[in-house]
């Protein structure tokens, strides 16, 4: 079963430095627990309380321990936040999509309907699509900050043809999309081969949750 995979971040705010904001908030957030919880024992034996500070306790605040935190909640939630989201250069684009596709090898073009479920976190991400006759799922991807036309999502991906599917084959493909500054919508283009060498366009609405 696919599963979400990395993608390459391209002109947005770089991850490394991102995670040395974490380890730095990390280290004060523990130094400071750890000050906060002597202080309280120290308060309480000087009213003559026999505290003691058990050491799972100190692990609990330890910086290693307050690092995952904080990265899984930034990785999960927190860059999706509006004005944090911009600062980062990366748009949440998480969701379900209706899609109109057109394959223009053909004449007339070839028209067809689907459905893509986007997954994503701040360094994961997924791309799933299905129609009638078959579905895929992105293998790798980068995302693009472009100051001119908005963001690019960039991916190769795997189709596999429904059972009774004949007439398609397996294939890997391409697919570069550009999304509207709301994210409410995108277009793009797409191009198979390695199996089914066709090519067309796709047009995308983001569904209302």
């Amino acid at each position: 079963m696919p599963l979400e995979h990395e993608y390459a971040l391209l002109g947005g705010y770089n991850r490394s430095a991102v995670g040395k904001w974490i380890a730095r908030a990390s280290a004060t957030i523990s130094a400071a627990a750890v000050f906060i919880l002597l202080s309280a024992i120290d308060l309480a034996r000087s009213f003559g309380i026999n505290a003691n500070l058990p050491p799972a306790v100190l692990s609990l605040v330890g910086a290693g321990i307050v690092y995952t935190l904080l990265y899984w909640l930034f990785d999960h939630y927190a860059w999706r936040i509006g004005p944090l989201g911009r600062l980062l250069k990366v748009p949440d684009l998480a969701g379900s999509w209706g899609c109109e596709g057109a394959s223009l090898d053909k004449n007339p073009p070839f028209r067809w309907n689907a459905r893509i479920t986007i997954i994503q976190s701040w360094d994961r991400i997924r791309v799933h699509l299905e129609t009638s006759q078959s579905s895929s799922d992105s293998v790798a991807a980068a995302l693009l900050y472009d100051a001119a036309v908005g963001y690019r999502l960039l991916y190769h991906y795997r189709n596999y043809p429904r059972v009774g599917e004949t007439d398609l084959a397996a294939h890997h493909g391409f697919a570069e999309l550009i999304f509207a500054p709301d994210g409410s919508s995108a277009s793009g283009e797409y191009f198979n081969g390695r199996g089914r060498n066709t090519f067309g366009t796709m047009k995308l609405v983001k569904e209302a949750k």
